[in-house]
């Protein structure tokens, strides 16, 4: 039987942190290990993984952010394949089973699955991530500058092997955080990655009101984007160097562009939504007009909605972005 290893990474997490190692531990796959890496928290962490004794492989480093855990997980993990569990989130008890299961019918890079959204609290609010399922080699559409929709870092199961073709990346400035982004992007280009086409796990979301704009936890609507820039800018060298390939220097993401859509048009008046609409708003459009991952009637639902930004009424504008950029808004309304 093929060895798995759970890594969870932990900074300062102690609400949540037995919850994550709890659904590791109590995986149905005899051959799951699990890790925890902690990030040099100064909360009542320590205690917790702890009192798991030999259940886990604990590691306590010095604080360094999340891509330096990614780092030292990868150098010394010991496994074929890995999950990276963010220690707020949660498996479900058949995950590894069923991720192993496709891994044995062939020879994938990455095998990813849904993430049904739970609250603060831990209570699922009837969303999940992502919605669009993309082609088993995404090679060719990263070499175009699309990034594949992809869940958050819990949902993904990885080759180690492959994921060392692209890590150690660096770990100063904005790369302290989205390691997932470098595991989950340049693992595509050193192999073909698999759907299991149902939630195995939680996603917690901190700020899951449906009134709410963002969507994300790790960092806010008008940081990501430049965040995002620099790691594909760093992707790129890598992917050079290590893969012998080149990447675009720039690339196509709707969740990337919604995020400039949502910051400009926002609580924004009538005429700021106009002129951002009309000389602004190009790579947005692009992104839903060209995207290779969605089907007419998404794109036409999309624009459609987009469009309504432009009328007088701004609660009606306030509206469509929440619509658009934070899926539990959508729950509320198909719940009315």
């Amino acid at each position: 039987m093929n060895h798995v290893t759970v890594v969870i990474c932990n900074y300062n997490y102690e609400r949540y942190l037995a919850a994550a190692i709890d659904s590791a531990l109590a995986q149905d796959y005899p051959a799951t290990h699990v890790m925890v890496i902690d990030d040099g928290s100064t909360d009542g962490s320590r205690p917790i993984i702890e009192k798991y004794g030999t259940l886990i492989s604990p590691i306590f480093k010095k604080n360094g952010g999340q891509v330096s855990a990614y780092n030292l997980a990868i150098e010394v993990l010991e496994t074929e394949y890995v999950i990276f569990l963010d220690s707020d989130d949660v498996l479900y008890r058949s995950a590894v089973s069923e991720v192993m299961r496709c891994f044995m019918e062939r020879d994938w890079a990455k095998v990813q699955f849904r993430l049904d959204v739970m609250n603060a609290a831990g209570a699922l609010t009837g969303a999940y991530v992502p919605h669009s399922e993309p082609p088993h080699d995404c090679r060719k559409l990263l070499l175009d500058g699309w990034l594949y929709p992809s869940p958050p870092a819990s949902g993904n199961a990885y080759r180690v092997s492959a994921l060392r073709r692209v890590f150690p990346v660096p770990e100063e400035g904005v790369n302290r955080y989205g390691a997932d982004f470098y595991a989950i992007y340049g693992v595509a280009l050193s192999g073909p990655i698999a759907t299991v086409p149902k939630s195995l796990g939680g996603y917690r979301v901190h700020n899951a009101g449906s009134a709410t704009v963002s969507f994300a936890n790790s960092e806010q609507m008008t940081r990501a984007p430049k965040a995002f820039n620099k790691r594909w800018t760093i992707l790129r060298t890598i992917v050079r160097d290590r893969l012998q390939m080149e990447l675009p220097p720039a690339f196509h993401d709707f969740s990337h562009e919604k995020a400039f859509f949502c910051s400009n048009i926002y609580h924004a008046t009538f005429l700021t939504r106009w002129h951002w609409m009309l000389r602004d708003s190009g790579r947005y459009l692009h992104a839903i007009v060209a995207n290779p991952f969605w089907g007419l009637k998404k794109k036409l639902g999309t624009l459609a909605l987009s469009s309504l930004c432009l009328v007088p009424y701004s609660p009606l504008s306030d509206f469509v972005v929440r619509y658009i950029a934070n899926p539990l808004a959508r729950r509320r309304v198909a719940g009315r």
